[in-house]
């Protein structure tokens, strides 16, 4: 295998690399950012910027899945997250406020969340939720996990469902349990009318499996965020992004061949913070990012500038702390699509994207993929 390197008397390990250690190349040939286009399309559904929110309480409410619909992008709504678990939800926020303000303790505000978490399903709520969402004229997406998918789908359906995410930290094509029945992905997405994306992997291997079950899409990564997430500190699991997206758009082109022609998209999640993310990510080979903690600075988002993923809430094994508020000062628009003041890419995301297109001289996603990369150092 290339890139192998020697860690101790007969221990390799794969050299990999995150977005941060690669730079996009610049052509010789230019064009005007009008004349690009950053539309996607996965299954029917036909999306104006390639955008899924992650679904995580702290950023997306039903609210804020209507926006982003509204917007061109997916907001993927949690459904086992506190829409789908309590009536008031603002009233569950501020007891999560709260304990930030209160405690130096990292810990205190994962409790909180821990307790609301610990609340049982509704599907009565879920169903709300969902009716929100799809009464605004947007696709409705909602996230499951792979332990509660089976139980939990048709009721979604029954809702109006249009999309389905099957996420989870580590995912594999059949989930394995001592008490009980596995979840088979092929036979579980065979059963159903709608797409299904499902994640996340971290390498070729299982990127391969997943687009055999009839995924419609997989998610590469976990939502790594930097000083949020501590999978890598808990379980010592990590994924350097840029090799990650990169196998999963092998497995996707090998795939295509496999089948003669089934396309299976590619949807990055995890270090993905400023606009030269996204598009460092397109180039790596992805049809989509999910993002997350950007927007969180949106007005919009529902935890009042704090950020977390469902990873924090886990009963027994939290992977990710409350990360502290940040400003809310912008709203979703002009986070997606400026104007900015600010240098440092963390607004005007999907401009940005655009300008680093027609800098490059391509004119659409696809296109892009193919743009040339260099490894810093």
């Amino acid at each position: 295998m290339r890139d192998l390197v020697e860690i101790g008397m007969g221990r390799t390990a794969r050299r990999a690399y995150e977005l941060d250690d690669i730079e996009i190349i610049p052509s010789r040939r230019t064009r005007s950012s009008k004349d690009v286009s950053t539309t996607w399309q996965i299954d029917a559904y036909r999306f104006d910027i390639p955008l899924i929110t992650h679904p995580t309480d702290a950023i997306v409410s039903p609210g804020t899945a209507v926006a982003v619909g509204e917007l061109g992008g997916l907001g993927v709504l949690n459904a086992e997250g506190l829409w789908a678990r309590h009536g008031d939800v603002d009233e569950a926020l501020f007891r999560l406020v709260q304990a930030t303000e209160g405690s130096d303790d990292p810990a205190a505000a994962v409790k909180v969340l821990q307790e609301l978490h610990a609340a049982p399903l509704r599907m009565d709520l879920i169903a709300e939720a969902v009716k929100q969402i799809r009464e605004s004229g947007v696709t409705v997406a909602v996230r499951v996990s792979p332990q509660r998918a089976a139980e939990l789908t048709p009721d979604l359906l029954a809702a109006g469902v249009e999309i389905l995410v099957v996420q989870g930290t580590i995912i594999s094509a059949e989930h394995v349990s001592r008490g009980g029945e596995p979840l088979n992905l092929k036979s579980f997405i065979a059963d159903l009318d709608v797409p299904v994306i499902a994640g996340g992997v971290g390498d070729y291997r299982t990127a391969m499996h997943l687009m055999r079950t009839g995924a419609a899409g997989v998610i590469v990564g976990y939502g790594y965020t930097p000083g949020v997430t501590t999978t890598d500190s808990v379980l010592g699991i990590g994924v350097p992004m840029a090799t990650a997206i990169a196998d999963a758009a092998a497995a996707r082109r090998d795939y295509l061949d496999e089948t003669g022609g089934r396309y299976v998209h590619v949807i990055a999640d995890g270090g993905v913070t400023t606009s030269g993310d996204v598009a460092k990510s397109i180039a790596c080979g992805a049809d989509a990012v999910m993002l997350g903690e950007p927007l969180a600075a949106a007005t919009e988002a529902p935890g009042q500038g704090l950020y977390w993923t469902a990873s924090s809430a886990h009963p027994s094994v939290p992977r990710s702390l409350v990360a502290d508020a940040v400003d809310q000062e912008l709203d979703l628009r002009q986070l997606l699509f400026g104007p900015s003041a600010d240098p440092r890419g963390v607004t005007n995301l999907f401009g940005a994207l655009k300008r680093a297109m027609a800098k490059t001289g391509y004119s659409d996603l696809k296109e892009f993929q193919k743009v040339g990369l260099t490894i810093r150092g």
